[in-house]
């Protein structure tokens, strides 16, 4: 990821509320021979000052779940929609053609944890995502017996991010006409365009 000032947030809440409403991520990690692996989960963070915890639960007995057990440091990326930005959207169009999109890394250990903590977990996933509290899919609606199995098939974690990174590239580097310019032909698109100059204008 790299690092340019004008493509940055003006406010840590900004990127904060982003991963908050992304929240289906990618974890990276590396295995015991050194090759990356990953896995794409839903999770939920914890904030705490600035303390920032991400939890989910993942699979067991997957490639990914055993480099986690020997190699604890993983990345995290959360991402969001994203879209082609022509050069002919400029005032000034000898310039090269751009992609604008936002996208978040965490760093941090990731810590498996024991029954009682994914017992909880799911509670608190499934109300968070289901939003209705008495919906029969709620985890105090499901028989013991069915929790018991599939339990023993995931197992929950916790990652303290330990380093924070950013990148929101919306063509804040070009003149206020191109930026206009950008947005009216972004609306014009699909979501992904649309979610982007909605961004933009924000």
């Amino acid at each position: 990821m790299y690092h340019i000032p004008h493509f940055k947030a003006k406010d840590h809440q900004e990127v904060i509320h982003f991963m908050q409403a992304h929240p289906f991520v990618t974890i990276c990690g590396v295995d015991e021979a050194g090759f990356p692996v990953a896995t794409q989960i839903p999770i939920l963070l914890d904030i705490e000052n600035d303390k920032i915890v991400i939890l989910g639960h993942i699979m067991r007995k997957q490639a990914h779940t055993n480099a986690f057990e020997i190699n604890k440091k993983v990345l995290v990326l959360f991402s969001g929609p994203s879209t082609f930005v022509s050069a002919n959207w400029y005032t000034d169009k000898a310039q090269a053609s751009t992609w604008n999109y936002q996208a978040v890394q965490a760093k941090g250990e990731i810590v498996l944890k024991d029954k009682d903590h994914l017992y909880r977990l799911l509670e608190r996933l499934t109300l968070y995502f289901e939003k209705d509290v008495d919906a029969p899919t709620q985890v105090k609606n499901l028989s013991p017996e069915y929790m018991e199995q599939n339990m023993k098939a995931i197992v929950s974690f916790e990652i303290v991010i330990d380093d924070l990174q950013h990148v929101f590239k919306l063509s804040q580097n070009r003149d206020e006409a191109s930026k206009q310019n950008i947005q009216s032909e972004l609306n014009k698109g699909n979501a992904a365009c649309q979610h982007m100059a909605a961004a933009m204008k924000k």
